[in-house]
């Protein structure tokens, strides 16, 4: 099974939720495997327990996991980083601090692992304190080219740009997207992503030169009597994305 996402052209890998195996594979057919599936390490009791049901979602996809905090809970990422390191998925979800932890537990570099990053409305600058204890305090504003290079110093693959609020914040949005063209690494827009907006939020990462993008969908095509992703809206998404390409 492939430690890396599976890429639409080598530029676009989508990343929806998950509510149980079955959907997961529905999605994952949706999206002609062009797919990383999330799975919530904060709906399980134990280690164990995660580690047990994502090995189902693993043989469903062809290991087209995405290790998820739960709402970018901070408090989620040791577990996460545990989890991983056993599971060795496509795709891991960190907090900023918590990047390092898991490439050391996975110890390979193939899965790709983000760190969350917060817009704070200034241009070119990002908020780093996602951290369990860092969240808590005053934020932590740094150019993004610096939080770039701190992510690559702890072995991380992408920055993951949340929460977004859409396009509420284009322009911060836009200097992000420049920058990870410009320092070759990886971009996973995520929050208030919908069917009207994703082709805009994909095509100014892409246009920006960005080499390979996960832009996060989750709510906005998730059935809400039932909990699971709409599959025919994942191929919505990827035909959108084949539209740009």
């Amino acid at each position: 099974m492939s430690l890396t996402p599976n890429y639409y052209k080598d530029r676009v890998c989508l990343n929806v939720l998950a509510n149980s195996v079955e959907n997961a594979r529905d999605c994952y057919q949706a999206a002609e495997g062009h797919v990383v599936l999330g799975v919530l390490s904060k709906n399980y009791d134990s280690d164990k327990a995660a580690i047990e049901d994502m090995k189902k979602y693993q043989a469903a996809t062809e290991n087209a996991l995405s290790v998820g905090l739960g709402a970018g809970d901070p408090n989620q990422s040791q577990m996460v980083s545990r989890i991983s390191g056993k599971l060795q998925p496509q795709h891991v979800n960190q907090v900023f601090t918590g990047v390092g932890t898991s490439r050391a537990l996975l110890g390979q570099e193939d899965t790709v692992i983000n760190g969350l990053v917060s817009p704070c409305g200034k241009v070119g600058y990002v908020n780093i304190a996602t951290g369990p204890l860092s969240s808590q305090t005053a934020e932590a504003i740094v150019p993004i080219e610096t939080a770039i290079a701190l992510l690559k110093d702890m072995g991380g693959s992408s920055v993951k740009y949340f929460p977004m609020k859409g396009l509420a914040h284009k322009e911060e949005y836009q200097a992000v997207a420049k920058a990870c063209a410009e320092n070759d690494f990886l971009l996973e827009p995520t929050g208030g992503i919908d069917l009207d907006n994703f082709q805009e939020i994909v095509k100014i990462a892409l246009e920006a030169g960005v080499k390979k993008v996960i832009p996060h969908v989750y709510s906005s095509i998730i059935d809400s009597e039932t909990g699971d992703t709409r599959p025919e809206e994942v191929k919505i998404l990827l035909d959108k994305v084949k539209n740009i390409l």
